[in-house]
C-alpha cells in the first residue's frame, strides 16, 4: 500500500515521538485455519456459505478470524489505543507515539507495523465531503424522476423489489431510524435486521450524523399519507446499518473501520454494501491520499476489492470534488477494482458539477455509472420530511437499491457479470468517458438482456430464456418429467410433461413474471418474458 508504510528514515523519530500516530500491525499467522476451512458453518453463517456457493466463491484463509489473543495482548501494551481488526488482512489497527508502535515489532507475533504516510502535505477541503445542500419542500415528482430516470421503475413493476436481498448501509450514524415514519414498514416488518456502530464499539446505530439516515431513506423509505408519496430504490430489502464514519474527524482509522464492516457483512450474508462515502484528505495532512494513491492500494480500497472477490456487491460514491480546480478526481474506495463508482447528474441527465471524474491514476474509467445526485429527494430525519439533496452520496443509494432489485431476479449471476451488464446497457455503454463513465443505466433493458442469456442452476435443474423459449435440462434421471406453468396469480397456464432436455415455446403469453415447477409440490423457479 503506498500510503502506509515502515517509517525507515530516523530522522522522523524526535518530531514523531509525541505524535500520536494511526497504524496497521499485521500479525504473522492465524489459529486453526485448517480446522476452520474444514467446518466453514464455525466461521460464516450459513446464508453467506450459500452465497458464496451460488457465485463460486471459495472459502479461504481471509475468512479465518484472528487471533484473539494477539489482539489482547496488543491491548495491554504501553501507550497502544486499540480500535478495529481486520481478518482479510490479519491485521490491527492501532494509535500510539511512534517509539510505543515500534515496540510492537518485538512481539514474537508480529509481522510488520506499517504507518500512516508522513511524507505528504495534501490539503483537501473536507467540507466537500457530504455536499449537503437541503431544499425544501420537495414532491414525489423528484422521486419518480430519479426511480424512471433509470428504468427502475421497469424492475418493480415486475415484483422486483429487493424482497429477500440483505443490503448493508455503511454510513456516519442513522438518527431517528428507529422511529422515523420512512422506515415504519421496514420496521413493522422486522426488516431491519440490526448493526453496529464500530466507531463507538456497541450498538447505538440510531444516533450520531445525519448523513446515514438520509442515504438509508433513498434505498429503504416508504411514505403513503396525506400529500407525502415517497418510495426508495430497494424497499423490500432488508438492511444492516453499520456506522463506521466519525464525522467528527477525519483520520486513517476510518478506513479500517469500513473493512471491518464489510468483514462483518459478508460473514453475515449480505449482498449489496451501499458506500456513501470517500476518503482522500485526512486532519493530518501528511496522512492524506493523494491522486498517486488513487490506484486501488489504500486501505479501504484494497478492503473493497477483498469484498467483491468475496461476492458482496459494493456500490460506493464516487465523491464530491468535481468543482476543485486542484484535484476533480475521485477518492477512496471508489478507485478500487470490482467496486461500483456512482457519479451524479441533474434531473434532466446532465452532469452534475461537484461529481468527481476519473481516471483512476492507473488509467481505468470512473465513475461506472450515474444517476440523479442533484435534487435528489430523500426524507430528513428530523420531521421526517420528504426534502432534496445533493451530492454523489445520493446518486449511490440510487444505484445500490436497483442493484438489490436486479440481483432479486438474477441471483445466480455473480456481481462482476451484473455490473457488467449495467453498463453495457446505460447511456454511453459503447462510448464510456471519465465525466459520466459508462453514462445514466437503463434497468428494464438490463433485465431483458439478461433474460435471454442468464444460464440458471439450480440444484439439478438449469435453464435460461432466448426469444421467449425456455430451454430446460431437469436432469430428474427420468425419461419425461412433469412440467408446469403458473403467472403470478398463481393460475395454471401449462400441465404437461417434458424430456429431461427439452424446450418450452412462450411466444403465446404476454411480457411478465412467471414461475415453473419440475415435479409436483416442487420449488418453482421464476423467469421473465419480454
Amino acid at each position: 500500500m503506498k500510503t502506509l508504510f515502515t517509517l525507515m528514515a530516523m530522522v522522523f523519530v524526535t518530531s514523531l515521538s509525541a505524535q500520536e500516530l494511526h497504524a496497521l500491525v499485521y500479525f504473522k499467522d492465524k489459529p486453526n485455519v485448517q480446522t476452520s476451512l474444514e467446518n466453514p458453518s464455525t466461521i460464516l453463517t450459513q446464508r453467506a456459505l450459500d452465497r458464496k456457493l451460488r457465485h463460486g466463491v471459495a472459502v479461504d484463509e481471509r475468512d479465518v478470524p484472528v487471533n484473539q489473543n494477539y489482539i489482547n495482548t496488543l491491548k495491554s501494551q504501553n501507550g497502544i489505543d486499540y480500535r478495529t481488526q481486520s481478518k482479510w488482512f490479519n491485521a490491527a489497527h492501532v494509535v500510539g507515539t511512534f517509539e510505543n508502535l515500534e515496540q510492537l515489532t518485538n512481539l514474537d507475533f508480529v509481522d510488520r507495523v506499517d504507518y500512516a504516510d508522513q511524507t505528504k502535505s495534501v490539503s483537501i477541503d473536507q467540507d466537500e465531503k457530504f455536499d449537503e445542500e437541503i431544499t425544501l419542500p420537495a414532491d414525489y415528482g423528484g422521486a419518480t424522476n430519479q426511480i424512471e430516470m433509470i428504468g427502475l421503475d421497469d424492475l418493480h413493476n415486475r415484483g422486483f423489489t429487493g424482497d429477500n436481498m440483505w443490503m448493508a448501509i455503511t454510513d456516519s450514524g442513522f438518527p431517528r431510524v428507529n422511529v422515523n415514519r420512512a422506515f415504519e414498514t421496514a420496521r413493522m416488518e422486522g426488516r431491519i435486521l440490526g448493526g453496529y456502530d464500530f466507531v463507538a464499539g456497541d450498538e447505538s446505530i440510531y444516533g450520531d450524523n445525519f448523513h446515514g439516515a438520509r442515504v438509508f431513506s433513498i434505498i429503504a423509505g416508504q411514505i403513503s399519507e396525506g400529500n407525502d408519496q415517497y418510495i426508495g430504490t430497494a424497499p423490500d430489502a432488508s438492511y444492516f446499518l453499520f456506522r463506521t464514519e466519525d464525522h467528527r474527524s477525519e483520520t486513517p482509522v476510518e478506513m479500517s473501520y469500513w473493512v471491518a464492516a464489510a468483514e462483518r457483512a459478508d460473514s453475515l450474508g449480505v449482498d449489496v454494501v451501499n458506500v456513501s462515502l470517500g476518503y482522500l484528505g485526512f486532519d493530518n495532512s501528511n496522512e492524506s491520499l493523494t491522486y498517486q494513491d488513487i490506484d486501488g492500494s489504500s486501505f479501504i480500497s484494497r478492503g473493497a476489492t477483498t469484498a467483491s472477490e468475496k461476492g458482496l456487491l459494493i456500490v460506493t460514491s464516487a465523491g464530491n470534488f468535481g468543482r476543485s480546480s486542484t484535484y476533480p478526481w475521485i477518492g477512496a474506495p471508489a478507485d478500487a477494482p470490482g467496486v461500483f463508482a456512482i457519479g451524479a447528474v441533474t434531473a434532466s441527465g446532465n452532469k452534475s458539477d461537484f461529481s468527481s471524474i476519473g481516471p483512476t491514476v492507473d488509467g481505468r474509467i470512473r465513475p461506472s455509472v450515474v444517476a440523479q445526485g442533484t435534487a435528489t429527494v430523500l426524507v430528513e430525519e428530523i420531521g421526517d420530511r420528504v426534502v432534496t439533496g445533493n451530492g454523489t452520496s445520493y446518486s449511490g443509494p440510487v444505484i445500490a437499491g436497483a442493484m438489490a432489485c436486479l440481483l432479486q431476479a438474477y441471483p445466480n449471476l455473480t456481481p462482476a457479470q451484473l455490473m457488467e451488464a449495467v453498463q453495457n446497457s446505460s447511456s454511453q455503454g459503447s462510448n464510456p468517458d471519465n465525466q459520466l463513465g459508462y453514462g445514466i443505466p437503463d434497468f428494464g433493458e438490463t433485465f431483458q438482456t439478461l433474460s435471454g442469456q442468464e444460464l440458471m442452476q439450480d440444484e439439478n435443474i438449469n435453464y435460461y430464456v432466448r426469444d421467449n423459449v425456455l430451454y430446460i435440462n431437469a436432469a430428474q434421471g427420468e425419461s419425461a418429467v412433469p412440467f408446469q406453468l403458473f403467472n403470478l396469480q398463481g393460475q395454471l397456464l401449462i400441465d404437461k410433461k417434458i424430456l429431461q432436455v427439452d424446450t418450452v415455446d412462450l411466444n403465446a403469453f404476454t411480457t411478465g413474471i412467471y414461475l415453473f415447477r419440475i415435479q409436483e409440490d416442487a420449488k418453482a423457479f421464476k423467469i421473465g418474458l419480454k
